[in-house]
């Protein structure tokens, strides 16, 4: 079956499962956003504990499907691999050992023999939720900002700045897509304490803090957005594989995919609509907000990297050398491999069917205060 099919098409075909993967690592980044908030929620210790054991149950699903994402790139798309992790290796290091932190907390918190006291490792998740959301968003967003190295005719790349990925963070535009996914994330977080905690004093503050979460989040990705449709764009010439510069490159894109645009947008409604649920009917609707967010929140991403990779873009592209710049076209596994991959991932909806399964059982009902005296508590 897949043996049949061209090697564009097989290359796109990855890069939409790639894309699918970001999109939920993204979704899931709730976790990392509810770490951020636990001292602005839980004014006691048990109050505390019942938010850290409500997102500690889903950490791991944010962890595999972040070395899943990072796996499925380096065997569909490897020198994007090999330029951005061996390149940008401070940032990736940062991320990486943000995430390790948390494991680290999650493992050792509320166990007899931790000498360090619970604050340290509360301060650790929220380490983990402030640099992981940012960092990973600014990462993406140079997907559209471009990035600062050099692969000559033997795919050796070479890193043009000492801060090695770092310096991504102080460009505007990157800097705004990963305040937006700390927001969205603390967003997503609220939504989904509204509906598996069972803790009115909580609840409460979720509400307050929503208003304060919601607004940054909608100004930092509409100012990230308003400067992608009007910036130029990395474009790829089909027939001579040139890259060259397109004023409103993104925005064409858009235009040019009817069906992404469909999608961004009936993403972005979603989102706004799970925002807004809890606050026009809080006690009726507030505990189902999470799906309507979640969903958008996933379609919106979803469409960002079809944007980036699809209709003749560069979705790595090189600010120090445009002809650098990597496009699926030029950066992807041979067919031989796409092909042998691709008949892996036909297993993929019984992982996702196994995923909904394991969550609605840990989900069946809402944790409170009774559920702190349980042995095993984060």
């Amino acid at each position: 079956m897949f043996e049949t099919l061209t090697h564009i098409a097989l290359q796109q075909y990855w890069w939409i499962l790639v894309s699918l993967l970001g999109s939920l690592l993204v979704f899931l980044l709730f976790v990392q956003g509810g770490q951020t908030l636990i001292y602005q929620l839980g004014k006691s210790d048990t109050a505390r504990s019942l938010i850290i054991n409500t997102i500690g149950s889903k950490w791991e699903f944010t962890f595999t499907t972040l070395v899943t994402f990072g796996g499925a790139f380096f065997a569909s798309f490897p020198l994007f691999y090999s330029t951005s992790f061996g390149g940008a290796y401070w940032v990736w290091i940062v991320i990486l050992f943000a995430f390790v932190i948390q494991a680290v907390a999650y493992e050792f918190r509320s166990k007899p023999e931790n000498v360090l006291g619970k604050q340290v490792f509360d301060a650790f998740l929220f380490l983990n939720g402030l640099l992981g959301t940012i960092l990973l968003g600014a990462a993406v967003s140079t997907f559209f900002t471009g990035s600062n190295f050099t692969i000559d005719s033997e795919h050796h790349s070479q890193w043009t700045m000492a801060s090695r990925g770092l310096e991504a963070a102080l460009n505007i535009q990157n800097l705004s897509l990963g305040l937006a996914v700390f927001f969205l994330s603390r967003v997503l977080a609220l939504l989904y304490f509204m509906n598996t905690i069972d803790n009115s004093e909580i609840i409460e503050k979720v509400k307050k803090q929503l208003w304060y979460n919601a607004i940054p989040f909608l100004v930092f990705f509409l100012l990230f957005t308003g400067m992608l449709m009007l910036k130029d764009g990395f474009a790829v010439n089909p027939v001579t594989g040139e890259v060259f510069m397109q004023p409103y490159k993104y925005f064409i894109n858009l235009i040019d995919m009817p069906l992404v645009a469909l999608l961004f947008l009936v993403g972005v409604v979603l989102v706004l609509m799970g925002i807004i649920m809890p606050i026009v009917s809080f006690i009726k609707h507030g505990s189902k907000a999470i799906w309507f967010a979640g969903l958008g929140t996933v379609l919106a991403v979803f469409s960002l990297f079809l944007l980036a990779g699809f209709n003749n873009t560069a979705y790595y592209p090189s600010v120090a050398d445009l002809q650098s710049s990597l496009t699926i076209a030029n950066s992807s596994s041979s067919h031989y491999t796409l092909t042998a991959m691709s008949y892996v991932s036909l297993f993929i909806p019984f992982v996702l069917a196994y995923i909904v399964y394991v969550w609605k059982a840990m989900n069946s009902k809402k944790l409170d205060a009774n559920d702190m005296e349980k042995e095993h508590v984060y």
